[in-house]
């Protein structure tokens, strides 16, 4: 009797645990494009069309390499809608009662396989390179758990960029010199684009169809959706970009949406790339001088460092993490994340580049958006859907804690030691986008005063009782404590007055 193995769409490796347990001539891989994984959100229309196309090209592999594939297309006849759904039907036709699966990365896919009436044997991922076990062994007992010591363990388990027992270059982190702001004139290497052969032009007029109404433009659509094109963008990252992408990881310009970023990540957490390959890559370019350290070791920590461990904490601190909302912030999600109008440039930019490309960087995610969202006191349940929707690269395991925790302070402080939170100083110095703003980033109260300077503020004082006593925030209340108590009072009032022109839906 055949059993079903199940491979999801970021599962496409012919490494995942559920094909490495199978039986090629004896088993059946089901793969299956479902209107339950599209519409739990809505998705960007760039994200469903690259993972479509992604699996689609995967199952022709595994077809060639002499399995037996059950795909269902979005728009088959008798599409059973929904992953337990398609088991089921696809169980009936082959007369299987059994299921292969490699553990989802999402607990709402955890509980649909847990609740599906056949029988599943959910086998551990093991493409991350740590296990859920070791990140429990590490996390036990531990006040606090830092991604800066769970990162050196996974060094020392890897190897990378190790001498012996001690660090490369005598240190763990050069991430002091990873702050630079980018110039416009600097040589900016483009990304590597695909144009979209007759399979993928297929998956586009698809995705036209069926997601006309969710926020995203799809076209132009240049991504990689084979091992062997996202192994091009990879080289293409490291002989182009990897040598600048550490002192200029967190600057931002207007024009420049992609700067030295290598746009992998997608790619990393669908499947079509190893993470310890690509780690140990960058590594080898930093061996032959291509790199210097600072650049291999900022990308290498992102990687090793933070992918892993916001999926230990994923993992670690259960379902319900998603909706931890510690700071009790109420506020709707305004229009302007969804490209109304805004005076704000740098919101503009950062939602406008996010609205066309799917995708937007760290700091962009972090220090733009997420930032806004924080001091403005939006519901991080909202927030946390809109990175969900808006990004090719978000699953659930690494979207929440990132905006969860890191981001919105959401989870009391479980990855944060504090909130990040800046006033307009922060995004002047690190981009381009102050300059042709309707605000003045020097301005801190009255006409044209940038909200970030308002917000800021107001975010501290309203949370004072929290963050008072943070040692790394007693600085910023005494500056706030020095100022004249007249100013303060007025900041606060524009502050509110800001807020409530946003919640009315007035152009801010």
């Amino acid at each position: 009797m055949p059993r079903l193995v199940l491979v999801l769409g970021d599962q496409l490796s012919p490494s995942v645990a559920a094909l490495k347990a199978a039986e090629k001539g004896r088993d059946v891989v089901v793969m299956a494009e479902v209107a339950a994984e599209t519409d739990y959100v809505r998705h960007h229309p760039k994200k469903i069309a690259l993972i479509f196309a992604a699996m689609r090209k995967f199952a022709a592999r595994l077809k060639s390499d002499g399995w037996k594939v059950a795909y269902t297309r979005l728009d088959d006849d008798g599409n059973a809608g929904s992953i337990p759904g398609e088991l089921l039907r696809r169980a009936e036709e082959h007369g299987a009662r059994s299921v292969l699966a490699t553990r989802p990365g999402e607990w709402r896919l955890i509980e649909a396989l847990e609740d599906c009436p056949l029988d599943v044997a959910m086998h551990e991922d093991t493409r991350f390179i740590a296990s859920h076990a070791e990140f429990e062994s590490w996390a036990e007992g531990r006040k606090a758990l830092r991604m800066e010591y769970f990162y050196r363990e996974m060094r020392r388990k890897t190897g990378l960029l190790m001498e012996g027992d001690e660090p490369a270059g005598d240190k763990w982190n050069y991430d002091h010199d990873n702050r630079k702001p980018a110039e416009d004139d600097l040589f900016l290497p483009k990304p590597l684009w695909f144009e979209p052969d007759e399979e993928v032009e297929e998956v586009l007029q698809l995705v036209e169809q069926r997601f006309a109404d969710n926020f995203g433009k799809l076209r132009p659509f240049g991504f990689a959706t084979t091992a062997e094109q996202a192994e091009k963008v990879l080289t293409h990252f490291i002989q182009t970009a990897l040598e600048n992408f550490g002192t200029y990881q967190d600057a931002m310009l207007q024009d420049q949406r992609f700067l030295y970023h290598s746009l992998i990540s997608a790619y990393l957490n669908i499947g079509v790339l190893d993470p310890l390959d690509v780690c140990q890559r960058v590594e080898q370019a930093w061996k032959d001088g291509k790199a210097p350290i600072n650049a291999a070791e900022g990308f290498i920590r992102q990687i090793l460092g933070w992918r892993e461990y916001v999926r230990g904490i994923y993992f670690h601190e259960g379902p319900e993490y998603p909706s931890r909302n510690a700071l009790n912030h109420q506020r709707a999600l305004p229009p302007l994340f969804w490209g109304a109008e805004t005076k704000m440039n740098c919101l503009a930019q950062a939602v406008n580049q996010t609205e066309e490309e799917a995708y937007a960087h760290h700091i962009q995610r972090l220090m733009i958006t997420g930032n806004f969202a924080l001091i403005a006191q939006i519901n991080p349940s909202e927030v946390h859907e809109w990175y969900l929707e808006v990004y090719f690269d978000a699953f659930e395991w690494v979207e929440a804690p990132n905006t969860v925790g890191m981001s919105q302070f959401a989870d009391g402080g479980v990855i944060a030691s504090k909130p990040y939170v800046s006033s307009g100083n922060y995004i002047h110095k690190m981009s381009d986008y102050c300059g042709s703003c309707h605000y003045s980033v020097s301005k801190k109260t009255g006409e044209g005063a940038c909200p970030f300077n308002l917000l800021y503020w107001h975010f501290l004082d309203r949370h004072r009782d929290r963050f008072e006593n943070n040692p790394r925030m007693a600085q910023m209340y005494r500056t706030w404590d020095r100022m004249d108590h007249g100013k303060r009072k007025t900041v606060l009032r524009e502050a509110e007055a800001f807020l409530t022109r946003m919640s009315k839906g007035d152009p801010v």
